[in-house]
Formats: structure tokens, sequence, C-alpha cells
């Protein structure tokens, strides 16, 4: 179930020796803010799944959430992220290295859970289990495309 997340991280590790390095054409952040803010939302989002009760879902019409899953694409530049998965400290390799490390740890976590359970998305909101899984690869791969366009830009 979590094979792509675990690849996508693999992806994500191998920029982080270039976590300093910035195109403001392409990205007001670096690629350190890029993976740091991937790891946080996967953080978070595996975080709400395990906290949440089945039982309080509530599907709702997201026409933004059809277009994003069915095109596995998120625009550039429309929508701001929450604060909670902002990267709000100094990021250095070091710390890269130990909070991919926590992230990957908490992966496993996802094997465990209820297929019922969800995460409150801001903009498409409830997400169960699997589209929650399939939001967290769509987001993370997003980021890596912007860290892509970053490290090839000359």
């Amino acid at each position: 179930m979590t094979r792509n997340l675990e690849v996508l991280l693999t992806d994500l590790e191998k920029y982080i020796p270039v976590y300093e390095r910035q195109e403001l054409d392409i990205s007001t952040s670096n690629i350190g803010w890029q993976i740091e803010h991937s790891l946080l939302t996967l953080d978070r989002v595996m975080e709400a799944l395990a906290k949440s009760n089945k039982e309080e879902y509530k599907w709702k019409f997201s026409l933004s959430r059809i277009i994003i899953m069915a095109t596995k694409r998120i625009p550039r530049g429309r929508a701001k992220s929450p604060k909670s998965v902002r990267p709000q400290t100094d990021i250095h390799k070091e710390s890269l290295s130990l909070h991919l490390k926590l992230t990957r740890d908490n992966l496993k976590q996802l094997e465990h859970l209820d297929y019922g359970q969800y995460f409150d998305h801001p903009y498409f909101g409830h997400l169960k289990l699997k589209q929650a899984i399939r939001f967290l690869e769509i987001h993370t791969l997003h980021h890596l495309k912007i860290i892509r366009d970053i490290k090839g830009k000359k």
C-alpha cells in the first residue's frame, strides 16, 4: 500500500546534498524547504489518519479533489500550504536526513490503519486512507518536480 511513498522518499533523499540550491524564477523556496515541507505533510497526514474516528467521516463534493486525483497533478502556485506544514526552522542536511528517517518509520504505521480512517484536507474535505495515500503520492511528486526543475536549471 505504501510502496510508492517509499520510492518517493528515496527520491527526496537524493536531493539532500543540494538542499541549499534555489532558483527564484521556479520557486521562492530552496530544495531543502521543498523536502522539509513534503516530510511535514506526510507526517501531519499520517498523524491525522491515526487519530481519526472512522465514524465521524463525512463525504462532501469537491471538484478540485476530483480534478487533482484524476490528473494526478497539483497546479503550481495556486494554493497556500497550511502553517502546520510550512518549515519554521533552519534546514540543514543533518536535520533533513533525521526527519526523513522519522518519516520512513512513521510510514510503516499506515499498514496498521483501518481503511475507514481519514484526514481532513483543507481544500478537499475528508479523505479516507486510500485517497489520503494517493494524495500524499501526488503531493510529494508535485514537490519532487519542483526540486528537479530547481536542480536542472543552469
